[in-house]
């Protein structure tokens, strides 16, 4: 399996704070069986000051720890940029790093806030589409419009985007609201990737097989194989 969310890169944001942390929750992904992860720490203006420049030499450094650890986990840079008009200026200054690249388009982990999807954000998504920038949608099934409504995503889904779930939330760790919503999203056909979003070992382990599992159960071992494996693997740039 691939990752394409966590925060596993220490002293970032609000995932891993040391480097001994993030060697463990990398042997805890392993021992999942994920084989690669993209490394996506906030990129969120004015809360989490984080740029693509800053990050990489962070990542080559942790690429290193992982060989000296004896950690078999491929790592790459990426970012969970919060959908702002900042965010934008950070894309068009090249700061805004990318999961990789599918079809033509960039791939971009976006996420709304938490309690709401903010006016203007179609314009957003048409800004990126423009740009052959495809937006992968993070944790929509904890977004509490999108609880509210899941037909709140359509437009999204119809302009191009993907959705990408938090196997957690699939497995009912966020609770009843999010997993009833992971389920309506994977029953509908709209879910594309399932990822950890893992931030630490206690309540949020980089951990995706349970939900892969789960997933299995609703839309069928094919599918929940192309949402952990073939399309990660795919964006990622690996051989699926």
């Amino acid at each position: 399996m691939i990752d394409l969310h966590c925060h596993l890169l220490w002293g970032v944001d609000d995932g891993a704070q040391t480097l001994d942390e993030a060697l463990a929750l990398a042997r805890h992904a392993v021992a999942d069986g994920i084989v690669a992860s993209v490394l996506t720490p906030h990129i969120h203006p004015g809360r989490y000051e984080n740029t693509r420049s800053q990050l990489e030499p962070r990542v080559e450094a942790f690429r290193a720890a992982l060989a000296d650890a004896g950690i078999p986990l491929a790592v790459k840079l990426g970012g969970e940029v919060r959908l702002s008009m900042e965010s934008l200026e950070l894309l068009l200054e090249g700061q805004a790093p990318f999961l990789g690249e599918v079809d033509g388009y960039r791939i971009m982990l976006v996420e709304f806030p938490h309690q709401t999807i903010p006016v203007g954000s179609l314009q957003f998504v048409d800004k990126l589409m423009q740009m052959k920038i495809r937006p992968l949608i993070a944790h929509p099934e904890r977004n509490k419009a999108v609880i509210g409504d899941p037909n709140r995503l359509v437009p999204y889904l119809e302009r191009g985007c993907w959705l990408q779930l938090t196997a957690a939330a699939i497995a009912g760790h966020f609770g009843e609201p999010p997993e009833t919503t992971a389920r309506t999203l994977l029953g509908n056909g709209w879910a594309h990737v399932i990822a950890s979003d893992a931030h630490n070992l206690k309540h949020r382990p980089p951990s995706i097989s349970e939900g892969c599992r789960l997933a299995a159960g609703i839309v069928g071992a094919a599918s929940a194989e192309r949402m952990t494996c073939e399309l990660p693997a795919r964006i990622y740039g690996l051989p699926a």
